[in-house]
């Protein structure tokens, strides 16, 4: 038997929640018998599991985070197409879907609620969301980071480009466009204030630069 539209839309946002929850970069830690929240930054996210590893941990801790992010949000899009369309405005429940993911990374449930900064799961969203601005922002990330080094710097910068990038890239979408906007201006924010204390450091002239093993 089919659900009603709104049960669905609960599954859905419920499972993107916990699907989101998963801490991968701890979880390939753990696998190298390494608990990353008692090294490094302390963060449970691919920068410090790269730190504590090398790169090739950290590309597969980012690649499933990002994933994480960008399934719930196609899933989402697809269920649109189908059932979900009379939720609303075109967009809403993928962006509902994506949040959800998001949040399930900063604040997941197996880990009593303390996660990782959102950056690789919001990317991975907004890919879903807006491809190409995705990648507008991605070269931001690219260019600041080679020129810095600084991890921070890079996805600091990357947030604040990525509503500009929708601004640019989506304007003519339609009815979806204030959606997307929304989305990405909202997650921008988020993505800057859990790098508060990088901000901070940075002020003070102490973030470390990035150096990782191979």
């Amino acid at each position: 038997m089919d659900l009603p539209p709104p049960a669905t839309a609960a599954l859905l946002l419920l499972g993107s929640y916990l699907l989101g929850s998963v801490p991968f970069a701890f979880l390939l830690g753990l696998a190298r018998g390494v608990d990353i929240r008692k090294v490094g930054s302390g963060n449970i996210g691919a920068t410090n599991l790269s730190r504590a590893l090398g790169r090739r941990w950290g590309a597969a801790a980012f690649a499933l985070d990002f994933a994480k992010g960008l399934l719930p949000a196609l899933a989402a899009a697809s269920l649109e197409r189908g059932g979900l369309a009379s939720l609303g405005t075109a967009g809403l429940v993928p962006a509902l879907a994506g949040l959800a993911a998001i949040l399930g990374h900063v604040f997941p449930v197996y880990l009593r609620f303390r996660g990782g900064k959102g950056v690789a799961t919001t990317f991975g969203v907004m890919a879903g969301l807006s491809w190409l601005s995705t990648l507008a922002a991605g070269a931001v990330w690219g260019v600041l980071y080679l020129a810095t080094r600084t991890v921070s710097v890079a996805s600091i910068a990357a947030a604040l480009a990525l509503p500009a990038a929708v601004a640019v890239v989506e304007r003519s979408r339609g009815a979806g466009y204030a959606i997307v906007l929304g989305f990405a201006s909202a997650m921008s924010v988020l993505v800057i204030v859990r790098h508060r204390a990088n901000i901070a450091r940075l002020l003070r002239g102490e973030e470390l630069k990035f150096s990782s093993r191979r």
